[in-house]
């Protein structure tokens, strides 16, 4: 399980850093693809592996499945680690995200996050002051 929230700097070659606590986890292999909100995912191999076969059997008639399946498979590639626990994140992801060279690293249970810095500064905030609007309607969904 991926938890908590990680400021790293990333190199000039693209490298990030990934948390130490998160490599074990990330041991069996690692795909990193576009997110959603200008961030990028970064998933286990197997928890990979169970969303990709979710957005394969998704109907292609349907432009929403269509689209969706572009976005996240289209852009997905294998990372590894070098000796330093970094990953190389390719450049069409830094430009989808507008990553340059501060990132938060965020652990989203079954999952991590990549945000440039200042766009998950604004993210938190505007997801922060909003969080009475939130919770009304996810206890309206009965969480």
């Amino acid at each position: 399980m991926f938890l908590g929230e990680f400021k790293h700097t990333i190199d000039n070659k693209g490298r990030l850093a990934i948390p130490a606590k998160f490599r074990t986890q990330l041991s069996g292999g690692a795909i990193i693809t576009r997110g959603l909100d200008k961030c990028l995912f970064l998933f286990p191999q197997k928890e990979w592996e169970n969303l990709a076969s979710k957005i394969t059997n998704l109907p292609i008639s349907q432009s929403d499945s269509r689209a969706f399946a572009r976005l996240m498979l289209s852009g997905a590639s294998d990372v590894e680690f070098d000796s330093q626990g970094r990953i190389l994140i390719p450049d069409s992801l830094r430009q989808y995200s507008g990553i340059s060279n501060k990132a938060v690293v965020t652990g989203l249970y079954n999952r991590i996050e990549i945000w440039d810095e200042i766009e998950w500064s604004r993210y938190k905030s505007k997801t922060e002051s909003a969080s009475d609007q939130i919770a009304e309607k996810l206890g309206q969904m009965g969480i």
